[in-house]
């Protein structure tokens, strides 16, 4: 089997992209005791709506104009996921005088405030999202998680393309 963005394998190898990738953050927190910030959380939940989009897509294997429907919701999550990667990766940058104020935990606030306030409140990030626990080949592990959602958003596309082409090819 080749790794192709055609017929419903496209979108199999998405949602497989998006469990290593969950697989790996899990890895990181049970095993290398590196605990998820909120800005971290959030990514993880894009990551988790990427993939069921791409696994319904994949089950489901519409053609024509259709795919690109099925392809919406694996697009919000990779969408929104790079979104919040990128606001991770800009916290990370900032001078250390310029660091928002590490907040209350997720718990806490989801008991405190409805679940809309809350998911605002976690999106501007706080002083332990702008901590560098690890890096790979020079690069933050946000940094990896915006690179992959990159990719992943770039693969959605390609697969809805793909099906396009298809009916079209076969018209």
């Amino acid at each position: 089997m080749t790794i192709s963005p055609e017929g419903r394998h496209g979108f199999l190898w998405g949602f497989a992209a998006c469990l290593i990738g969950l697989a790996f953050a899990h890895y990181l927190q049970y095993f290398q005791n590196l605990e998820p910030c909120p800005l971290c959380i959030l990514q993880r939940v894009a990551m988790l709506v990427a993939g069921v989009g791409f696994l319904v897509a994949g089950l489901w294997n519409p053609q024509g104009w259709l795919r690109w429907l099925a392809t919406l919701p694996a697009l919000a999550g990779t969408g929104s996921g790079l979104g919040i990667a990128a606001r991770h990766v800009w916290l990370q940058g900032l001078p250390p005088d310029q660091v928002p104020a590490c907040g209350p935990p997720l718990d806490y606030l989801l008991n405190i405030m409805p679940l809309s306030d809350a998911i605002a409140f976690l999106l501007k990030g706080e002083g332990s999202c702008a901590v560098i626990d690890a890096s790979f080949l020079g690069m933050t592990l946000p940094g990896w998680t915006m690179l992959m959602f990159a990719g992943l958003t770039i693969w959605a596309l390609l697969c809805a393309i793909a099906g396009n082409d298809l009916q079209t090819n076969r018209g």
